[in-house]
C-alpha cells in the first residue's frame, strides 16, 4: 500500500507514541498522571502519585506506573483522551452506571490499559508485512483524523462494557471478552460503509 506523506507522518508519530514507555520520574508523565485524576475526579484532591485513592479508579495498588508496564505512556494517554472528549461516557463506565450490573466488576484503570494493547495488536502497525486488511483500512481513518486511534480506543471501552454486562462476565472471563470485543470491533472496521471511526456503528455507544 502506497501511503501518503501526511498518512507516512501520522504513522510515525503514532508509533512514536506506542514506544513510550511510562517513567515515574518525568514530569510530564506525572503531570498527565495528575491530569488523570482531576479529570476523572474533579474536585477531589489528590494525595499524591503513590496513594491508596488510585485503588478507586481500578488500579492495582497504591502505585499506578506500575500498570503501565504492559502497554506503555500511550494508555495513560488514551485513559485521559477518553476521560475529557467522552466525559459521560468515561464517567458512566467509571461509575458501573450503564444496564444491570456485573456480579463482578472489572478494575476500570486496568482494564483500560489492556484495551489499549489489544488494540496495538489488532492494527499490528510494527509487522514489515500486514497480516490483516485491518491496517490499511484504519491508515485511510488516519488520513481523516489524527486521533483515530484514540477514537478507536474509546470505542473499544465502550463494547468491551457492553459485552461484559450481557455476559454477566467474570474475572476469569475477562481475556475472553476482550477477544470478542476485538472480533466485534474489526467486523465494524471492515465494513463497507465505515470510512472513519465515526461510521463504526458501536461509536453510537459514546455520549
Amino acid at each position: 500500500m502506497n501511503l501518503t506523506p501526511l498518512q507516512e507522518e501520522r504513522m510515525r508519530r503514532l508509533k512514536r507514541r506506542m514506544k513510550v514507555y511510562f517513567d515515574a520520574a518525568r514530569p510530564d508523565h506525572q503531570e498527565a498522571l495528575r491530569a488523570l485524576w482531576y479529570a476523572t475526579y474533579p474536585g477531589q484532591e489528590l494525595q499524591g502519585l503513590i496513594s491508596d485513592q488510585w485503588k478507586e479508579m481500578g488500579w492495582q495498588g497504591r502505585d499506578p506506573s506500575t500498570d503501565f508496564r504492559g502497554a506503555g505512556f500511550i494508555s495513560l494517554e488514551n485513559l485521559l483522551f477518553f476521560a475529557k472528549t467522552f466525559s459521560t461516557s468515561f464517567q458512566c463506565l467509571l461509575k458501573k452506571q450503564g444496564g444491570k450490573p456485573a456480579a463482578w466488576e472489572y478494575p476500570f484503570a486496568v482494564a483500560g490499559v489492556n484495551i489499549t494493547f489489544m488494540i496495538m495488536q489488532m492494527l499490528d502497525l510494527e509487522a514489515t508485512k500486514p497480516r490483516t486488511f485491518i491496517r490499511a483500512v484504519f491508515l485511510q481513518m488516519l488520513l481523516e483524523n489524527e486521533w483515530s486511534f484514540d477514537l478507536l480506543y474509546c470505542v473499544a471501552f465502550m463494547v468491551m462494557d457492553k459485552q461484559w454486562l450481557e455476559r454477566n462476565a467474570t474475572y476469569m472471563e475477562f481475556n475472553d471478552v476482550l477477544k470478542s470485543t476485538r472480533a466485534q470491533l474489526e467486523r465494524e472496521l471492515l465494513m463497507d460503509d465505515v470510512f472513519r471511526i465515526e461510521d463504526m456503528p458501536s461509536y453510537s455507544l459514546l455520549c
